[in-house]
């Protein structure tokens, strides 16, 4: 049976010489493994453009949910964008959040709200013109709501930490190695407030912005199951040097 649905390209690897498996977060089936023909292959239904991360796609599929490798019989753009893989702020901040969703992203039921997050969260991307340095900062921590693990910043006191593995502001000394000190919380509070309408506002410097960015992918390895270093991290990075 033939279905149709929308789908965000997270990863793609070569199978062999005649098909790339491609991984996808979908609006119906949630995260979903298809098997396409390569794309320099005239078989190809698919273009290289329309692979490339965080594109959105609309395809018509055959689904099976007994089989791990799903087919692409149809497809077309789901969402047009002109900037994001153009732009090397934004093609790195695609390549570095794509992989932070392929890591995280393992169930294979719908979340349309977590979907329509992600696909608002990508015309975002495309269009923004300021705050371009902290969006990968937004998009994370809200992210955090759709996953069941944001921070409580409503624990904040002045002169807290903040508990990375209890995601509370604490008043003493955690017992444990995973908390930020008084400094790096103030900072991190104040991040809790960040959205796309206002992130052009905040002001980090380069080592502030490192230092935030290593501290939420540590919270992310404290509250999801086998999350591994992410190689894209450094390479975003160095834009902002």
């Amino acid at each position: 049976m033939l279905h149709k649905t929308r789908g965000i390209v997270l990863h793609s690897l070569p199978y062999n010489d005649k098909y790339l498996i491609i991984n996808m977060y979908t609006e119906d089936f949630g995260r979903v493994s298809y098997m396409i023909y390569n794309t320099h292959r005239k078989k190809s239904k698919v273009s290289r453009a329309l692979l490339q991360p965080l594109s959105v796609i609309e395809m018509e599929v055959e689904h099976l949910n007994n089989r791990d490798l799903q087919r692409i019989k149809e497809v077309k753009p789901g969402l047009v964008v002109t900037q994001m893989h153009i732009h090397p702020v934004k093609n790195a901040l695609s390549l570095f959040l794509s992989e932070v969703l392929y890591r995280i992203i393992q169930e294979k039921e719908p979340n349309r709200p977590l979907f329509d997050y992600l696909y608002s969260s990508i015309k975002w991307l495309d269009v923004a013109d300021k705050g371009i340095a902290n969006f990968h900062l937004a998009f994370l921590l809200q992210l955090s709501t759709y996953l069941g693990i944001h921070p409580n910043g409503g624990s904040y006191k002045k002169g807290c930490f903040f508990d990375l593995l209890n995601g509370v502001f604490s008043e003493s000394l955690p017992e444990h190695n995973n908390y930020l000190n008084k400094e790096d919380s103030i900072i991190f509070e104040r991040l809790l407030r960040i959205n796309y309408e206002n992130m052009a506002l905040f002001a980090f410097t380069r080592h502030e912005r490192a230092g935030i960015i290593r501290h939420i992918i540590e919270y992310y390895r404290l509250h999801q199951t086998n999350f591994p270093e992410i190689k894209s991290l450094a390479v975003m990075q160095s834009l902002f040097d």
